[in-house]
């Protein structure tokens, strides 16, 4: 039954630089969060250029910060603005700090980065540290390999801003998947705030379905890249297949996302266009729907693309990114030795047979419920067990 909770507040704070990734996942919990507690209102801070195309519960918001957008050499520029990153910095940093003071949350959850998008968020964790109001940190099953996360958390001085302003880590992920921060020298007194959710269930729209689904001959394999903007090679591998075989079992729906740039979209669009079996679309806010109709999935295995395989119970092939970041690799590894998804690893590229094969044999794999882990996918639950401990420990 849904708890009662008078006027409670809590702000998440999503920087949003790029993807769908970071801002799908702070909505997967504020949903979650105001269904069980009556009376809580929850504030998302964001900088996603398209946040304005998904649908929000009742008491929940959004705070739309400047736009920021990282580069491929790891640099980063404003997005929106013709005004240099120092100035959208400083604004982005002044929201978000001013936003706090007058939203006075219970709680502020912080999505993966400790000090926000170049230290924005450390203004923000002094002020709430001085008012007593408590501060977790979420973060995802996997960061990156251990190598590279070291170097990037040094550089961010993350680790001590763990000890400093956070009371509890929420790990969105089961500890047979491995520990996030794995080879980090990590004091006892930060890991003694870590706390395994579980992964994050996804569930259908309450009243609205995928407008796409009438259009779309069934069954189908739904291939996505996630939001798409680094997704073009997987895309070309399976569209290649569909291309050289026309005795793929299902037809290929491709959802490329809206990062992808506007030249592939319309490459691929025109491919797919002078095929029977295959279709495209650019972006459905209702994705979760083409997910629980597909007859299977590929993709890059993203986490909130795996949380929605899971939820959904699909036959997957995952095709990784890997690189700058390992992390897609790294879950689909470890997911593939559970059993839980088939992994195609590109590194050193993926031929044409290879492909093909790997999506014909699509429909002989296990289902995920098969296999799964108990408690694998309670992460809203005990979020929400989590969250209650807090506030009366804080009230």
């Amino acid at each position: 039954m849904p708890g009662k909770l008078e006027n409670a507040r809590v702000l998440m704070y999503s920087h949003d630089t790029f993807g769908l990734g970071h801002l799908r996942r702070c909505r997967a919990l504020a949903h979650s969060l105001v269904e069980q507690f009556k009376g809580l209102s929850v504030l998302i801070l964001t900088g996603s250029p398209i946040i304005g195309r998904f649908e929000f519960k009742v008491r929940v918001d959004f705070v739309r910060i400047p736009g920021v957008i990282k580069l491929r050499n790891g640099d980063y520029t404003s997005l929106g603005l013709h005004i240099n990153l120092e100035h959208t910095l400083a604004m982005r940093e002044s929201i978000i700090l001013h936003t706090a003071e007058i939203f006075d949350p219970d709680l502020f959850i912080v999505d993966k980065e400790p000090l926000g998008l170049k230290g924005e968020v450390e203004s923000t964790l002094k002020m709430l540290k001085r008012k007593g109001k408590p501060v977790v940190l979420g973060l995802r099953d996997v960061l990156d390999a251990p190598r590279l996360l070291r170097e990037e958390w040094a550089t961010k001085n993350a680790i001590p801003a763990l000890e400093q302003y956070y009371d509890e880590l929420w790990v969105y992920g089961d500890i047979s998947m491995g520990d996030p921060l794995a080879g980090l020298d990590i004091p006892e007194t930060i890991k003694n705030k870590q706390h395994y959710t579980g992964y994050l269930p996804r569930a259908l729209p309450e009243k609205v379905q995928s407008k796409h689904l009438a259009d779309i001959p069934h069954p189908y394999l739904l291939v996505t890249p996630g939001g798409g903007g680094d997704g073009v090679e997987m895309v070309e591998w399976v569209l290649s297949a569909y291309e050289s075989a026309g005795d793929l079992p299902w037809h290929g729906l491709f959802v490329v996302g809206p990062f992808m740039s506007l030249a592939n979209q319309e490459n691929f669009k025109e491919r797919i266009d002078r095929l029977d079996n295959a279709s495209l679309i650019t972006f459905d806010n209702h994705m979760e729907s083409l997910m629980d109709h597909a007859a299977g999935v590929v993709a890059m295995g993203g986490y909130n693309t795996f949380c929605e395989i899971l939820s959904f119970n699909k036959r997957a092939l995952i095709i990784p990114r890997t690189t700058p970041r390992e992390e897609q690799l790294i879950r689909a590894q470890n997911a593939a030795q559970l059993n839980l998804v088939k992994l195609l690893d590109p590194r050193g590229g993926i031929d044409n047979h290879r492909m093909v094969e790997a999506l014909k044999s699509l429909a002989q794999q296990e289902k995920p419920s098969e296999v799964m882990p108990k408690g694998f996918l309670r992460g809203l639950e005990t979020v929400n067990e989590r969250f209650i401990d807090i506030i009366r420990t804080y009230n």
